[in-house]
């Protein structure tokens, strides 16, 4: 039986307690003083009805404030928690005395150590682990918490070696041993996996050292609490579904489905099945489609600017008032869907010649995202490459990869035209192929680029005349807003008004064709 008596903290109180079993000649197993106010009495094979006896002796004590009956001493519940704690410990551990023997050791270090606990007890640490002078360090005048690689029974482990003082006085400390904490090459590679890995509901999954991706996660978070349908403006592989996800997660949707359509990969007929469902409902060929399927969610279109003019028709309807009917059915079904779309092209412009209905395109873009390319991030090159080498390295086995500096300083000038995609399809050859741990710019399979001639693009087609002309059209179409007159316009490219007018007639620009 164990009794925990509230008290007074005053002098001789503890006294006064023991005084009663003393006189009573009750044997204590323990007794333990806890401040403020607390005695913990240990009493072996005690009777109920014998305490029953003597209690009101105790709480008549001066001071004492309470007498009860408790399950475990404050010491009990400690071992206890220490026991489990350490048995439980995923990774092994190992508890040495000041002289480096071995007090206490959990499961997985015996499992590893191949001894029973008998044969492991008092044994010196030095007969399993070899890569650290235990003893040495034990001796020395300053002893230090150390992380060291070490041999443990002829594996390589990380052990965490960290030292155990115990105060005497206010400042004299005493050494009593040493805790070590060992984790194995696989175990630190899973760690740093799951710490590193990107959580495609999380937006702490996007890289984001540089500004202008700072200032993108702030803006889309914002967004993303509001219900408005959204469209993500970005080249290829700029991550736009990823980011899409992220939105989903952080609004009120979030434990609702998150459909895609890809609009380029589907043709009218199989992207209308997939997304409007076929059949009645309860019919034997009947299917549901993504809309219905999404109740409640986001619906993603992948590449919005695809869709056909008959799917962007049919579309809108949708979005106006959510309501739309399965192919071969009359019943009208209603639903509640955000809508996010992306696209790598210019809607606005395809919307001035006609390739994407106007009001799709403003039903779409309530709340727009632009996504910058990995060329105009740099600081987010090296951090991306890291983390996809880290990633893909505990993949296959690979650990400690790492960049020459060379390729390192290649990778963060290379305009990287396919963006985050091509970067890490890049990388995750490069690791594949690698036979030591050093990248190096070679093993990049990349077409040709240098600073001083740029981006030498390998797959061009068509003349230096026609390209010159593409150039010189989207610039013009660029800075036409800006200076809407061919005065204005001559003006800043340096060349006469007549010269201008002529271009921009040859190349159909004018205030109908763009938006001024």
């Amino acid at each position: 039986m164990r009794l925990e008596i509230g008290c007074q903290d005053r002098v001789g109180i503890a006294q006064s307690v023991l005084a009663i079993f003393v006189e009573r000649g009750i044997d204590l197993r323990g007794i333990e003083l806890k401040q403020p106010g607390k005695i913990f009495i240990n009493i072996p094979d005690l009777e109920f009805s014998e305490l029953q006896s003597f209690m009101p002796q105790l709480r008549l004590i001066d001071g004492v404030v309470d007498v009860k009956t408790t399950p475990y001493m404050p010491s009990e519940r400690e071992k206890n928690e220490f026991e489990t704690l350490v048995k439980t410990f995923p990774d092994p551990f190992i508890s040495v005395d000041n002289k480096g023997q071995i007090r206490v050791v959990n499961n997985i270090a015996a499992q590893i150590m191949c001894e029973s606990l008998e044969h492991i007890i008092g044994e010196h640490v030095g007969q399993w682990l070899k890569g650290f002078n235990f003893s040495r360090w034990l001796d020395g005048e300053e002893v230090l918490a150390q992380t060291r690689r070490v041999k443990f029974q002829d594996d390589d482990f990380v052990a965490d070696i960290i030292p155990i003082h115990i105060a005497e006085g206010e400042e004299k400390k005493v050494l009593a041993g040493a805790v070590l904490i060992l984790k194995s090459e696989a175990r630190l590679g899973q760690q740093i996996s799951v710490f590193k890995k990107a959580n495609e509901n999380d937006f702490t999954g996007i890289q984001a050292n540089s500004s202008s991706m700072r200032k993108l996660i702030r803006e889309a978070k914002r967004m993303a609490l509001l219900d408005s349908s959204m469209l993500i403006v970005g080249e290829t592989g700029t991550g736009k579904e990823l980011l899409a996800r992220a939105c989903h997660a952080a609004s009120d949707r979030a434990e609702k489905p998150f459909m895609t359509l890809s609009c380029a990969a589907l043709p009218d007929d199989a992207a209308e099945t997939e997304l409007f469902g076929a059949g009645a409902a309860g019919q034997a060929n009947s299917k549901r489609g993504i809309f219905e399927s999404a109740d409640g969610g986001t619906i993603f279109f992948d590449e919005v600017g695809e869709m056909s003019a008959k799917l962007q028709t049919k579309v809108l309807r949708v979005i106006q008032d959510g309501t739309f009917r399965r192919i071969d059915d009359e019943k009208e079904i209603k639903v509640n869907v955000r809508f996010i779309g992306s696209t790598n092209r210019d809607l606005l412009n395809m919307v001035s010649l006609g390739e994407f209905r106007e009001d799709l395109y403003y039903r779409l873009n309530v709340l727009g995202l632009n996504i910058p390319s990995l060329r105009e991030r740099r600081s987010d090159i090296v951090p991306l490459a890291e983390l996809f080498v880290a990633k893909f390295g505990q993949r296959i086995g690979k650990s400690h990869i790492s960049f020459d500096p060379e390729c390192l300083e290649f990778i963060e000038h290379y305009p990287w035209p396919g963006n985050v995609r091509q970067l890490e399809n890049v990388l995750i050859r490069a690791v594949s192929l690698i036979e030591g741990n050093i990248i190096m710019t070679s093993h990049l399979q990349l077409p040709a680029y240098t600073r001083e001639h740029g981006y030498l693009e390998q797959d061009f087609e068509g003349t230096l005349d026609a390209a010159v002309k593409n150039f010189e059209a989207d610039l013009l179409r660029k800075l036409y807003p800006a200076y809407p007159s061919t005065r204005q316009l001559a003006k800043k490219l340096g060349l006469s008004h007549t010269a201008i007018a002529n271009k921009l007639r040859d190349y159909d620009i004018n205030k109908k064709t763009v938006k001024i």
